[in-house]
């Protein structure tokens, strides 16, 4: 049971990875693109890949790694690097639920209007952000460093 739950916290945790990757693509191909009717319809897919792919998938990773840590020798807040791997999903769930604005940009590009640049490269930033949240999630899953936050 151990094995198969941590392979569906591994797959969905990887997959999130690539689900916010294609975030910053699309969002890098917006802000770059002088073509506005592609820059709008780029910003109003964003939404459908959060909500088909980013919000479960984070909530899987979630309840997955929160499971896996109450049931195994790691603990929850036994060791840093669990503790930090459950704070860096939680950051980027709160990052991606109060910085990432694909509505407001699809809305601001709405009849070829230009959109604010820096605003576009801010979105272009908080989804970078994540993805290297992500990242450092995903080394301390594999170097594992034994520094303890409490004893058992």
């Amino acid at each position: 049971m151990r094995k198969t739950l941590l392979v569906v916290h591994i797959v969905a945790s990887v997959a999130l990875v690539g689900e916010v990757w294609g975030l910053v693509a699309l969002n890098t191909a917006a802000t770059l693109t002088d073509d506005l009717a592609l820059a709008h319809m780029a910003y109003r897919l964003m939404p459908v890949m959060v909500f088909a792919g980013g919000i479960p998938l984070s909530l899987i990773a979630l309840a997955s790694g929160v499971t896996l840590g109450l049931g195994t020798h790691w603990g929850l807040i036994r060791y840093y690097w669990v503790a930090i791997k459950l704070g860096l999903l939680v950051a980027v769930v709160c990052v991606g639920m109060f910085l990432f604005d694909p509505e407001g940009m699809a809305a601001a590009t709405e009849g070829a209007r230009q959109a604010v640049t820096s605003s576009q490269w801010a979105q272009v930033w908080v989804l970078g952000a994540q993805v290297v949240m992500l990242l450092v999630s995903t080394a301390l899953s594999v170097f594992k460093p034994r520094w303890r936050l409490r004893s058992r």
